[in-house]
């Protein structure tokens, strides 16, 4: 069938150099010269669609130079360039968008997802994601002119505009090419935003005289072999990656200190090479978004959203009139912007829920104006208890809610409820920390236990005992992760770790199948009462030791 493949060569936020070059056979290629090969490599028509901007001159000299068509167009409105390559083009006509950083597409491939895509008679399928089976990086969207038209004539999200086709998944709806779904690789990654990626991208194809030829599925096997840093059989998506103790000498069970930056490094891009996509941070961690911001360097930061807390303004003047509250949350906002390297905060969480209401709600007003200005992406908060949490869920802006919750914890009844409705509304997004009670469920020091307001810690740590060995073989970390892993109103668990062993095994708890709603019922039948105090760090016992 006839398609138009248009391969994307720049963004208004992003440009894939033109002379990234691939080691092949005896020469080098540039990868989008490649990408744009392969897209084509059983007779479709490939342009790359790229930008007027200057700077793209060089980009269009290389793609010229190695005969490949290409479109230029307006830099800001990404939609409008991919509208205007399609010209004189009729309505029906099928248009498929790749991006130029990813060179294991083929044409074979596209050909599938055409055959899919008429088959079923869709206004779009589109191909990434734990149900397609593939890598990061193996995708394409299909879509027909008459709807990209749609779209530029409709929509005045800048968001649509940028992306391309949002607009068209709002209105039509999104269907996933699945044909590759048992495959089972979306864990691994063959993009190319990293020096890691390139070297990776580029040994796949080393040595090889006809790289353009080479089939998907030989590649996708030398990937297998190439990413031994791999450890998960799936995604550890839900693993939300805490750095408290990358700044501190965090948790009352801590006996290793903090990590060294080389070694947070090499923990941090483990695990987002194993799919963990958020990391939880704050200005009141120590260093932990100065380490962090270092390991995120290179690239990396592009592969991960990053969770920062507001500081927690004890400097703040308590009758400080808005002004100033203003410009107190501001200081927290671009200290940590310049120590995680970025130019906006993914997500901005309040440290403390009060300052939603404090100083008759300044802070939270200026966050607000933050965000609108583009400097902060979600806003958030990070509450201690039941109560603070619905208090926080009335606010429509807050998207995203830490709390604390392990399975001794046995608070949040009413608050699952009101989850459940407010999601019916907007989007929401639960983080839980705590799993472990900051390394105290794991230790049997009586003295930890004491300090932490627990007076029946014998019953608590036998009853943790006994469970452990009936459902993770005697593994009481297992047993508490795989716990708060296994309620379906909790999007993501925050995992602190000391050392590369834990990250290892947390890695390796996130791939587990979870409990069922039965199964959780019976664990927790017999389950010990717990002090509230215990539950609550801000309340135990301080040493100076």
């Amino acid at each position: 069938m006839k398609a138009t493949l248009l391969l994307q060569a720049r963004t208004n936020s992003s440009r894939l150099p033109a002379k990234v070059l691939l080691p092949v056979g005896q020469g080098q290629v540039p990868l989008i010269v490649l990408a744009a090969r392969r897209a084509g490599n059983t007779g479709h028509q490939v342009t790359v669609v790229t930008s007027r901007e200057p700077s793209d001159d060089v980009l269009c000299d290389v793609l010229a130079k190695w005969g490949v068509n290409y479109f230029r167009g307006e830099l800001e409105n990404t939609l409008k360039r991919f509208v205007d390559a399609i010209e004189g083009l009729p309505d029906e006509h099928i248009v498929v968008r790749l991006t130029g950083d990813n060179a294991l597409p083929d044409g074979a491939f596209v050909d599938e997802m055409l055959e899919d895509f008429e088959q079923k008679q869709l206004a779009y399928l589109g191909c990434g994601g734990e149900t397609s089976g593939l890598p990061y990086g193996v995708s394409a969207e299909i879509t027909r002119a008459s709807h990209l038209r749609e779209a530029h004539r409709k929509t005045a999200s800048s968001f649509d505009r940028e992306h391309v086709t949002p607009w068209i998944i709002a209105k039509y709806g999104r269907s996933n090419f699945e044909r590759y779904r048992l495959l089972g690789m979306t864990q691994y990654r063959c993009t190319v935003d990293t020096l890691d990626d390139y070297l990776t991208v580029a040994r796949l194809f080393a040595h090889s005289d006809e790289p353009e030829s080479m089939p998907l599925r030989v590649l996708l096997e030398r990937l297998k072999t190439e990413s031994m840093d791999l450890v998960t059989e799936a995604p550890a998506s839900r693993m939300v990656l805490g750095t408290a103790q990358f700044g501190l000498n965090y948790g009352i069970a801590n006996k290793t200190g903090r990590p060294q930056q080389e070694l947070v490094n090499d923990m941090v891009r483990t695990a987002i090479k194993n799919g963990v996509q958020y990391v939880d941070t704050a200005r009141a961690y120590g260093d932990s978004e100065q380490v962090l911001g270092k390991a995120l360097a290179e690239g990396w930061s592009s592969r991960a959203t990053v969770i920062t807390k507001l500081s927690l303004l004890d400097d703040c003047p308590l009758d400080a009139d808005p002004n100033v509250v203003s410009a107190f949350a501001e200081r927290s906002v671009y200290q940590s912007s310049h120590m995680l390297r970025v130019s906006m905060l993914d997500v901005l969480l309040l440290h403390r829920a009060s300052h939603l209401t404090a100083w008759g709600g300044a802070v939270w007003r200026a966050v607000g104006q933050l965000r609108q200005k583009g400097v902060v992406g979600e806003l958030g908060v990070s509450v201690q208890s039941p109560e603070e949490a619905l208090a926080a869920l009335e606010f429509d802006a807050v998207s995203v809610i830490q709390l604390p919750f392990n399975i001794l914890d046995y608070r949040w009844e009413s608050v699952i409820a009101r989850i459940s409705e407010v999601r019916k509304h907007r989007r929401l997004v639960v983080h839980a920390r705590s799993a472990l009670l900051q390394g105290l469920l794991t230790t049997d020091d009586q003295d930890l236990w004491k300090r932490a307001r627990c007076q029946n810690a014998d019953q608590i740590l036998g009853w943790l005992r006994e469970q452990a060995n009936r459902h993770s073989k005697g593994d009481v970390v297992e047993f508490c992760v795989r716990f708060s892993l296994s309620q379906d109103w909790i999007d993501g668990i925050v995992l602190g770790l000391d050392t590369k062993e834990q990250l290892l095994n947390n890695l390796r708890i996130m791939g587990m199948k979870p409990w069922t709603p039965e199964q959780l019922t019976k664990i927790v039948e017999d389950r010990p009462v717990i002090p509230k105090e215990t539950l609550d760090p801000a309340t135990w016992i301080k040493t100076n030791a």
